[in-house]
C-alpha cells in the first residue's frame, strides 16, 4: 500500500490486520504502522453467545471509533460502523448462531473508505471453529 490513495481493499486488508492481532502491544505496533501510512484503525474484544452479543458487538465497534475518532461521534458516525459491523456479522451468522464466540472488531478508515472486520472463534470449550466477515462504508470527509 502506498499513500497515493487507498481502495476500499486496501482499508478491509487494514482492518484485519488490526483484528487478527493476538495482543494489545502488537495492536499497538500494527496501528502506529498504519498511522504513518494515514490509515486510523483501532480494534476491540468481544465475547459471548452469539445470538445475545450481536447488539453489543455492534455497539462495541461504534463506541470505539468514535472514542479514537475515526467516525465523528453523531449518527453519520455510528450508522456507517455500525452498518458495516451488521454486515460483517452478516457473513459469520450461519457458523455463528447457538454457540459462544470471541474475538476481535477491527475497524480502519482512510479518506472516505471505512471498514469492520470481524475475526472470531465459534464454538464449545476448545473445539473452535474460525471465521471472519468484512464489511465496507462510504463516509465523505464532510461528515468527519
Amino acid at each position: 500500500m502506498d499513500d497515493s490513495g487507498y481502495t476500499s481493499i486496501d482499508i478491509g486488508r487494514a482492518a484485519l490486520k488490526i483484528a487478527v492481532t493476538a495482543s494489545r502491544i502488537e495492536e499497538n505496533e500494527v496501528k502506529r504502522i498504519l498511522n504513518t501510512q494515514g490509515i486510523q484503525a483501532t480494534a476491540v474484544d468481544f465475547g459471548g453467545e452469539f445470538v445475545h452479543s450481536i447488539g453489543k458487538i455492534v455497539e462495541r465497534a461504534v463506541v470505539a471509533a468514535q472514542r479514537q475518532g475515526l467516525v465523528p461521534n453523531n449518527h453519520v458516525g455510528a450508522g456507517a460502523v455500525a452498518g458495516a459491523a451488521a454486515a460483517a456479522l452478516e457473513q459469520v451468522k450461519t457458523k455463528a448462531i447457538g454457540f459462544n464466540v470471541g474475538g476481535k472488531i477491527g475497524i480502519a478508515r482512510y479518506d472516505e473508505h471505512l471498514c469492520v472486520a470481524i475475526y472470531m472463534g465459534v464454538g464449545i470449550l476448545n473445539l473452535n471453529e474460525l471465521c471472519v466477515g468484512l464489511a465496507h462504508r462510504s463516509l465523505t470527509n464532510a461528515q468527519i
